[in-house]
Order: C-alpha cells, then sequence, then structure tokens
C-alpha cells in the first residue's frame, strides 16, 4: 500500500473533501515541521545539552526545564514569519504573543503547550506538544487575550505529537481523527491510522492517587468502585495507569480506550483544577469527542466551557465515554 504523507493527506482533506482551506492546511504543516524539530532536540537528550532546569518560572509559577523553553522558542519562530497567524498563545508565556509588523498576518489565532509532561524529561519517558487553533474573530487586526477567549467547540483543528520510542502526531479537523508516524529517514510524517476510535467501555483508568487524600466525594466515590475489583459493585478489575504526561496517557486512551482524571481537589482550594482549559483541556476534548469518547469537567462538557482568562485551569475527566458519564453522574449523585 502506498504511504500517505501528512501534506498529501491534507491536501485531500482541502482539494477533494473541501473540509478545510489552503491557510489553515499550511498552518497545520508549519507546527509539524516545528514538531519534528523538537522530536530531533528531546531525541538528543543530554547529547544536546538540553536537560536540566534553565532556572526560570513560568506563569503559573512552575520551573521551566530548558526543553520547555527551546520547544516554546522553536514552535514561535516557525509559526510567526508564516502569514497564517493572527497571533500566538503559549502556556510557557505570559501574554499572547503578536506577530510582528516585518510578517503578513493570518486569520488565525495558534495555541499551544509546547512540551507537555516535562517533568518526564530528565528520566526519559514520553512527553509531547499540544495544540489547537482558532480563528480570529472578525475586525480585529492586533489580537489581545479576548481574542483568545472562545470555547472549545469553536476551534477549527487541535492535535498532539508524542515523542515516544517513535514520533506521532494525532490530529483532527473535525472530520475525525487521524495518527501520523515520523518516518525519521524519509523525514516526514506518514499517515498510520485513519479515523480513530475509542471504545465506550475500558479496564483501565490514569489519576495521580498520592492526590486521593485532597479528592472531593464524587471522585472518592468512583474510585473505589474501581479498587474494588470483581467482588465490588462494578463486578470486574480495573488496571491504573499514570505516566504523569497529558499526551501519552491520553494517546494510549485512544489507541485501547481508558478514561484520564486530573480532578479539581482540596490541596490548594483556589484553584479550580490542575490542567489548562486552553493549552491542554480544550484540544485533547476536541481529539478525543471526535474519537468517539468524552470529556468533562465533573459538571459539564469541557467543550462548552467559556474562558474567561488564558490560562484558566479545570478538572478534567477524559476518554472512554461510558466511564465518564458514569463519573460525571456521581458530581449530579453524591450519595
Amino acid at each position: 500500500m502506498k504511504s500517505i504523507s501528512l501534506t498529501r493527506f491534507l491536501i485531500e482533506e482541502q482539494r477533494e473533501l473541501g473540509r478545510i482551506n489552503s491557510d489553515l492546511r499550511l498552518l497545520i504543516e508549519v507546527v509539524a515541521r516545528a514538531c519534528k524539530a523538537i522530536s530531533i532536540a528531546v531525541g538528543k537528550g543530554a547529547l544536546g545539552g538540553v536537560l536540566g532546569s534553565a532556572d526560570s518560572e513560568n506563569i503559573q509559577g512552575e520551573v521551566q526545564k530548558k526543553l520547555d523553553v527551546l520547544s516554546n522558542e522553536i514552535l514561535l519562530e516557525a509559526n510567526e514569519w508564516g502569514g497564517h497567524l493572527a497571533a500566538i498563545a503559549s502556556e510557557e508565556m505570559d501574554h499572547p504573543h503578536a506577530i510582528p509588523h516585518r510578517y503578513p498576518k493570518g486569520e488565525y489565532l495558534l495555541l499551544f503547550d509546547p512540551l507537555d509532561g516535562s517533568s518526564n524529561i530528565d528520566v526519559n519517558v514520553s512527553v509531547g506538544t499540544i495544540f489547537s487553533v482558532l480563528r480570529c474573530p472578525d475586525g480585529v487586526s492586533e489580537p489581545t487575550e479576548a481574542a483568545f477567549l472562545q470555547p472549545g467547540t469553536q476551534q477549527l483543528a487541535a492535535g498532539y505529537a508524542v515523542y515516544g520510542p517513535s514520533t506521532i502526531l494525532v490530529l483532527t479537523t473535525g472530520s475525525g481523527v487521524h495518527s501520523f508516524t515520523l518516518d525519521r529517514e524519509m523525514g516526514s510524517f506518514i499517515l498510520t491510522g485513519r479515523n480513530l476510535s475509542i471504545p465506550p467501555d475500558t479496564q483501565e483508568f490514569a489519576i495521580n492517587m498520592s492526590n486521593i487524600r485532597h479528592w472531593e466525594a464524587p471522585v472518592r466515590r468512583y474510585i473505589d468502585e474501581l479498587l474494588a475489583g470483581q467482588t465490588g459493585p462494578r463486578g470486574k478489575d480495573f488496571n491504573m495507569r499514570w505516566v504523569a504526561s497529558m499526551v501519552a496517557d491520553v494517546h494510549r486512551i485512544l489507541t485501547r480506550g481508558g478514561i484520564f482524571m486530573y480532578p479539581r481537589d482540596l490541596k490548594d482550594p483556589t484553584k479550580p483544577g490542575r490542567l489548562r482549559l486552553m493549552y491542554e483541556a480544550n484540544p485533547m476534548a476536541f481529539i478525543v469527542e471526535q474519537a468517539g469518547g468524552a470529556a468533562t469537567t465533573g459538571h459539564g462538557r469541557l467543550l462548552e466551557v467559556t474562558p474567561t482568562e488564558l490560562h484558566q485551569r479545570v478538572p478534567v475527566f477524559i476518554g472512554s465515554k461510558n466511564e465518564v458519564d458514569r463519573v460525571s453522574a456521581y458530581h449530579v449523585d453524591i450519595r
């Protein structure tokens, strides 16, 4: 069977199916090229001098790794001159990044988490990049933070790259989810999975169990039932998986099913959740829903949350539909 490159796939989506236009196609290709560059840097590890702390913090007060900063720079440099974007926002930057006036501007807004799971970098465990594309509101020539504050239902495209034993790019433009594996010799992403589908039922869950004492009652109830196994109310055993990289955990779910949870907890009552709505939750929710799964805050559909700030945090329950629906129901009924 003839290999289909990402470029050919996107051209077919544009020319034959009319699902995207040329500017969005080219924007996705630029993001994919940036992911290839990040993959090379991640793959070099200590040989590239990119491990360890950058001795700086991002807006969330998290210590940045050298690869966090490098990945952010790669994505900015690759995308700001392409002519497809009105502005860029990154988890690693306090405010939106304006497109320099020396470059042409486009109609899209790009958001990204340049290196998700960066706590895993120094121990050689999978990390990734997450991105989301929105349309810049009409009449806005100099986008501010307000231009980005759109619910996830407005996303035109979303994807992630996971840098593991192989580098895989997963993409949706609103017509299913497709995966592409980087052929390192050719330097191209090749289509290896079309119309991916998440099973509605599962026996795997992913959650940080060290926070159990801080969880709210609905989450404790749900996890207690899973841990009770065959002799409990669910009547079957569940396995726990936790990589501490949302990209890696969601990719496993997309491959074989499961539920990923990062709920609100009482460790820091001032925070409504841990994960960022705009850079992590929304693009992943778009992908998972397009693959037949579900994504919720526990109190409502993730994609329908209207953002109030660029770095807003939310609780996240995402994955196989029947499990996500069950834990959501427990937030309504906490008997």
